[in-house]
């Protein structure tokens, strides 16, 4: 399923803070809705936001200075590497002279092929029958056709394997439940929805047989930035001796980045825990709340990093570099 569309010069999102009840198609206007889009996850997932800034830095930088466009949408979501990497690539082809709007469709067309790889490498270390645990969204949704995490599945789905996923609901913003479970129903896939502290029940049960997660961000030496609480559940699925494989672009790997203690992490409106999809507050408003939007997995709770470039293992700081050939 899309989650952007470039037609006619113009640009169009689904709105994924609408989903799973309504399915609105809003069109970017300017700078400004750009950002706004990148910061309140109507468009949301660290490919799937690359890919949308492309076209907004190709769309809007007639109008504006492209320097300056640059570091305004990089602000918007400072932990996605694939923002400013996508950010940087459309200012690289405006300094050699290229069609910055060629370019953004280009950046689009390879991660539909990139996320097909990530999807194959993945499915290649699955069985048919596996019962299967996600956290946060990594489909369609968040990349293109396929999606990182949640690839294997869907495409394994299309090769006629049968997989039980249970996923997560994702607490505050609820990306497992509203999102995953939407995705992987629409695909025809067995899914559960379950609540994030029902994790470690389900894998005691041995309903589960791999772990399988997107990530934002990856260290030179295999530390992850992932939707907050995966970290919880990788040293769940490290006690319970099930594999945990986190699944993203080779974008994402960030070598200027030596550990996960260099990564940012995105602080969010407290009232996203109190108030987000409630029809009333949950708690008091003078209750303060610590809303971190991401934490860093540590790289020894990893089985493997699957890239589109193929599968690293420890130790990541040399395997990671050994996947560039």
């Amino acid at each position: 399923m899309n989650n952007l569309e470039f037609k006619s010069n113009k640009l169009y999102i689904l709105d994924q803070t609408l989903l799973p009840n309504e399915e609105k198609w809003v069109q970017i206007k300017s700078k400004e809705d750009a950002y706004y889009a990148i910061k309140s996850l109507m468009v949301r997932g660290a490919p799937a936001i690359g890919i949308f800034a492309g076209y907004a830095m190709a769309l809007f930088s007639d109008n504006n200075d492209i320097y300056a466009l640059k570091e305004y949408l990089d602000s918007s979501r400072p932990t996605a590497v694939n923002l400013s990497w996508a950010t940087s690539r459309i200012l690289k082809a405006y300094e050699n002279g290229k069609s910055l709007v060629d370019e953004a469709i280009a950046i689009h067309n390879e991660d539909i092929e990139m996320c097909r790889r990530i999807s194959e490498y993945g499915l290649s270390l699955l069985n048919d029958g596996d019962g299967i645990l996600t956290h946060c969204n990594a489909g369609e949704l968040a990349t293109s056709k396929y999606g990182t995490g949640l690839g294997p599945l869907i495409l394994g789905k299309e090769q006629g394997y049968n997989f039980k996923v249970f996923t997560d609901e994702t607490r505050p913003l609820l990306q497992g439940a509203r999102l995953t479970s939407y995705e992987l129903e629409r695909a025809g896939i067995d899914v559960t929805l379950i609540c994030d502290n029902m994790a470690s029940l389900v894998m005691k049960e041995g309903k589960i047989n791999a772990v399988l997660v997107g990530c934002d961000r990856v260290a030179a030496n295999g530390d992850t930035a992932n939707k907050i609480g995966t970290s919880g559940v990788a040293i769940l699925a490290k006690h319970y001796g099930i594999p945990f494989y986190v699944l993203g672009p080779y974008s994402t790997v960030d070598f200027n980045c030596k550990t996960g203690d260099e990564i940012e992490i995105e602080l969010r409106d407290e009232d996203e825990i109190k108030e987000k999809y409630f029809s009333s507050p949950t708690a008091l408003k003078k209750t303060k709340c610590y809303n971190p939007s991401f934490d860093v997995t540590d790289h020894s709770l990893i089985t493997a990093i699957i890239t589109d470039k193929g599968i690293a293992r420890a130790p990541y700081d040399k395997s990671l570099k050994e996947l560039l050939g």
